[in-house]
């Protein structure tokens, strides 16, 4: 199935917006019958209140010494960052993570295994300058129960459903979905990230059925 990726400017999206409530006054008058609703998993996330600033954050030793191995083009080389991670996926599981991917990188030349291990919220996680403003002072978390929100998008507005993480390094994931939609499809579409990754504010992308 073909779509053709439509992306929907919104006003500033704040932690007091419902994000059902978003989609229905942005999206749904554009929809048509087998269209998708996409939303992106950082204004999800907002909207859930989950968000801090790096100030209120105070990283442990573990968290520092960990964040110094991260790449500087991730999210987790912030100690900030690293350490909110750590308190919602759990240290131990965190520095099992580290350790086996680094032994993988190490013998077996293979890249991704401490993500793959390390939970959702390392993937996730937005370090500050990562969002757009006021949000950029901000690190924002990955959204909480996010196959909760799809359902409720679709039971409420009638539509399938879907929340994306993409970026314009050609890298894109379907964080949770209604069952009528297709995961690799949409991961294709969003390689290329038609929402945009600067101030564009189009958060809620609708896939209009070509």
């Amino acid at each position: 199935m073909n779509y053709r990726p439509i992306p929907v400017k919104t006003h500033i999206i704040t932690e007091e917006d419902d994000i059902v409530q978003v989609i229905a006054r942005y999206a749904m008058p554009l929809m048509e019958k087998g269209d998708i609703i996409t939303v992106a998993e950082t204004v999800v996330a907002i909207t859930q209140g989950r968000f801090i600033r790096p100030d209120y954050v105070k990283p442990s030793l573990t968290a520092l010494l960990l964040s110094r191995f991260i790449a500087q083009d991730g999210s987790l080389s912030s100690p900030y960052a690293m350490e909110l991670v750590m308190r919602e996926e759990g240290k131990k599981r965190m520095v099992a993570a580290f350790l086996a991917g680094s032994l993988a990188h190490l013998l077996l030349r293979r890249s991704g295994v401490f993500y793959r291990l390390a939970g959702d919220q390392a993937a996730l996680v937005d370090d500050v300058t990562g969002t757009m403003p006021p949000y950029d002072k901000y690190i924002v978390l990955g959204p909480k129960h996010p196959e909760r929100v799809v359902a409720n998008i679709k039971k409420r507005l009638g539509v399938e459903a879907a929340i994306i993480d993409a970026n314009d390094l050609g890298r894109s994931r379907v964080v949770a979905a209604t069952p009528g939609v297709r995961k690799d499809v949409l991961e294709k579409i969003f390689a290329r990230n038609p929402a945009g990754n600067d101030n564009q504010q189009t958060p809620l992308v609708i896939l209009k059925k070509i």
